[in-house]
């Protein structure tokens, strides 16, 4: 009976409590046991609260026999551990915060767990921002489909613990790249939301529109329904507005094949991993095979990154500086090029990365106009050794620092339009390959309908995947 409540789809999960064939408590202990079985080999949620989580099955429970409904109806989830969970160990993977325990759960844990969502505990995650799942509080997750490979960052551990099996939905976030780089690199789904779809922790910086929260799942379908439970207006983010929609579950229901869509490898100017560019010219093949109109190329990103790391090196060092400079040691050494570039760059430098981001916005959404959907990798490389924070090179291009093998994703969280990633298949030694596609902002619901009919055209394996 777990491994049976374990290979469940969150929808179909949600749907058996609803009908009580099924309680939350079963659900808590099925994840229990699973994460026992398989956390020794992946190390995806080091921080568990098994008991709170219980206590909050029991009270969904009831209240769903009293007649209460709620989106998730008491569905076990993780979230990321740069998020607050009432009385649990809140670290961020830093040791700034190593021994802190969140007095509340923040407007995103709060919104998911009004709407029905029981934690079972924090996944692991990037030290501070890095796209390599590491850290030296709660150490290395591994990928499922190798454990001696990446699952890439910097929401790895939601990636993995819904791709073993460990719960049926996980929470994560994304600033360059952390949604949609570990569900290309362990077969699951991801979705950067539009900025003011899903309120924010009160930490984060009221005005930004690079960081945004979003939802993981191991379908389509869970996907929405995820994010059905975290999408809302809070006051306390000023990007948030009240809802008018339907359910964005209703389109995850009902795939549509696209008219029209723009495909690109690399972008026109990024070195990209052959298995991967095999896999998507498959991929471009057999959406022109189904009567896709399929265009290829990219807009204008040939100066993107300069204006990224300009933006990230201001950002990190506005909400790092009062640690500075008496907790240096405290910082990696990858986020501290970051932090001095921001301190260090000339305001010209910045004021020429917010216009160049501006014009990005442009060229993107008349690109958009014209052919409605952009699809690219994921990432541009193929998991590799955990050791290893970044690859040395890609197809002989070498990388200067951990930012040159996100590019790919970083780049698209400029204009700050909404991205899905979905898987598309394998490479031959049996790891998973995942595009992401790009739509006009707020236009979720289309991204889920044409991920949706994705999914159903390629028939790809969604249930969990022992690691051992």
């Amino acid at each position: 009976m777990t491994d049976d409540l374990i290979r469940l789809g969150a929808l179909e999960a949600r749907d058996l409590l609803r009908r009580g064939d099924v309680t939350s408590l079963d659900l808590v202990e099925a994840a229990a046991r699973r994460i026992a079985a398989v956390e020794p080999a992946v190390n995806a949620l080091p921080t568990l609260c098994l008991d709170r989580a219980r206590e909050q099955a029991a009270a969904a429970d009831r209240a769903r026999r009293q007649g209460e409904a709620t989106v998730l109806a008491g569905l076990p989830l993780a979230i990321k551990d740069n998020n607050d969970v009432g009385g649990v160990r809140s670290t961020g993977g830093t040791l700034l915060f190593k021994d802190r325990v969140a007095e509340t759960s923040d407007r995103t844990v709060a919104l998911i767990e009004r709407n029905g969502g029981v934690v079972l505990g924090k996944s692991n995650l990037s030290e501070l921002g890095g796209a390599q799942t590491t850290n030296r509080v709660l150490g290395t997750t591994r990928n499922p489909y190798d454990v001696r490979l990446t699952c890439g960052g910097s929401s790895g551990g939601a990636a993995v613990a819904l791709a073993t099996g460990e719960a049926w939905l996980a929470h994560g976030n994304d600033y360059g790249g952390s949604l949609r780089i570990p569900a290309a690199f362990c077969n699951v789904v991801g979705l950067r939301p539009t900025p003011g779809r899903v309120p924010r922790k009160r930490l984060a910086d009221p005005f930004d529109t690079l960081a945004v929260e979003g939802p993981m799942a191991r379908s389509v379908a869970d996907l929405a329904l995820f994010f059905d439970a975290m999408v809302g207006f809070d006051p306390g983010d000023l990007l948030t507005a009240p809802m008018a929609e339907p359910p964005f579950l209703e389109a995850a229901l009902a795939p549509a094949r696209p008219a029209r869509l723009a495909v690109s490898a690399d972008l026109g100017v990024l070195p990209v991993a052959a298995p991967i560019r095999a896999a998507l010219e498959a991929f471009a093949s057999r959406l022109a095979a189904a009567g896709v109109a399929v265009h290829r190329g990219a807009p204008d990103v040939s100066e993107a990154m300069t204006a990224f790391r300009a933006l990230r090196g201001a950002g990190f060092y506005g909400n790092w500086k009062p640690f500075l400079p008496a907790e240096r040691d405290k910082f990696p050494d990858a986020v501290l090029a970051d932090l001095d570039r921001g301190r260090d760059q000339p305001g010209a430098a910045l004021a020429e990365a917010h216009r160049y981001r501006a014009e990005l916005f442009r060229r993107t959404t008349d690109f958009l106009d014209e052919h409605r959907f952009l699809v690219c990798p994921a990432a541009q490389a193929m998991p590799f050794p955990v050791e290893t924070l970044y690859p040395a090179a890609i197809e002989g291009v070498a990388s200067t620092s951990y930012l040159d093998w996100i590019a790919i994703t970083a780049i698209w969280s400029m204009p700050s339009l909404p991205a899905i990633a979905v898987p598309i298949g394998f490479s031959p030694e049996g790891l998973p390959i995942g595009v992401q596609i790009l739509a006009h902002a707020r236009q979720e619901a289309a991204l889920f309908r044409l991920a949706a009919w994705i999914e159903r055209e390629l028939g790809l394996p969604a249930r969990p995947i022992d690691p051992r």
